[in-house]
């Protein structure tokens, strides 16, 4: 057996782990909770699977309840819903189930969840994570006064994304052209590819090559089309459908030999070059503090929208010296964490 089955392997094995762990932490929240309709209010978060791929965020937010005082079976039940990334078009029918078994609080990370729990439901309130632009993808009125039953945090991609390809070109002087992985059926990404970054490149005189990807058996041709551009580097969205494959998306960008820049630091763990973004793990901890104050009577349309107050720069140098890089120190000198 050669080395790279023998890995494959392992990580095969490890897969297969976290899966049966995922599955355990799935059927306790379908199975174990419905059992008890009098342990308290029940919450459900919507989030594509696989379920091993979320276990640390779900376990932020379950952390972030037994914080407040909330014990899972007793005065609180907290369910997953799982659907494929890939079949966002199951998103609707799924929403629609959840009003119709009395869920307390509904919880969505990105913005097409949120948009199919909003047309399912006007009066049951919905707990946003980590959508990028909730005023301009119409799921709030304003960060102020959301109003209606929509509220939560958001990542402000949008507002960031220049500044995600200004560090990149920092880490790549003689970057000039970049592609960009991004889902054109979600508007955040739209928006923050085709208008956002698009005028951060004519700012910094780089060309930006939009790479859309609808499901994953796109993501090899949008590597191909990128390398076929001759990009120097590649950003890459958050998004229901690419997120759950960042460790492919990661693995291309190092066998084509390509600079890459992500929005959270798991990316950059998993051996991207570069993150830049708000800590994941804290948004979930922090979606508990408005499930919380929903409970307890507030309104969610007097809740405002929580906006990241820390955004963490990371940077692999494991992953520089494997592309042959040198990364200038003026860089590594603002980074939060350097891997190497």
């Amino acid at each position: 057996m050669t080395l790279s089955q023998k890995l494959e392997k392992r990580n095969l094995k490890a897969r297969s782990f976290w899966l049966v762990i995922g599955l355990g932490v799935l059927a306790a929240s379908i199975t174990g909770y419905a059992q008890q309709p009098s342990a308290g209010p029940r919450i459900v978060l919507v989030i594509p699977s696989p379920p091993e791929a979320q276990l640390e965020l779900v376990g932020a937010f379950r952390q972030g309840l037994r914080d407040l005082g909330y014990v899972e079976g007793q005065n609180i039940r907290f369910e997953l819903s799982l659907y494929p990334p890939e079949r966002p078009d199951l998103l609707p029918g799924i929403a629609s189930e959840l009003v119709r078994s009395k869920v307390d609080v509904l919880l969505a990370v990105s913005t097409p969840q949120i948009r199919a729990l909003m047309e399912a439901t006007k009066t049951i309130p919905i707990v946003m994570i980590a959508p990028g632009d909730p005023v301009g993808s119409q799921l709030v009125a304003s960060l102020a006064r959301p109003g209606g039953n929509v509220t939560g945090l958001t990542i402000m991609s949008h507002d960031i994304m220049g500044k995600r390809l200004e560090l990149l070109k920092q880490a790549i002087p003689k970057m000039s052209r970049v592609g960009a992985l991004f889902n054109p059926s979600n508007p955040a990404g739209r928006r923050d590819i085709l208008e956002e970054l698009q005028a951060a490149g004519r700012s910094l005189r780089i060309a930006v090559h939009p790479a859309p990807v609808q499901e994953q058996n796109e993501i090899s041709s949008a590597f191909s089309s990128i390398v076929g551009a001759h990009d120097d580097g590649v950003i890459v969205a958050v998004d229901p459908i690419i997120w759950p494959h960042r460790k492919l998306i990661v693995d291309l960008c190092v066998q084509k030999h390509l600079p890459s820049m992500s929005y959270f630091r798991e990316f950059a763990e998993l051996g991207g070059l570069m993150s830049y973004g708000p800590n994941g793990i804290e948004l979930f901890r922090r979606a508990a503090t408005y499930v919380d104050r929903i409970l307890k009577g507030t309104n969610p349309a007097d809740l405002p929208v929580e906006q990241p107050t820390k955004f963490e720069l990371v940077i692999n140098l494991k992953t520089a010296k494997a592309l042959g890089i040198t990364i200038p120190e003026a860089i590594l000198q603002q980074a939060d964490e350097v891997i190497r």
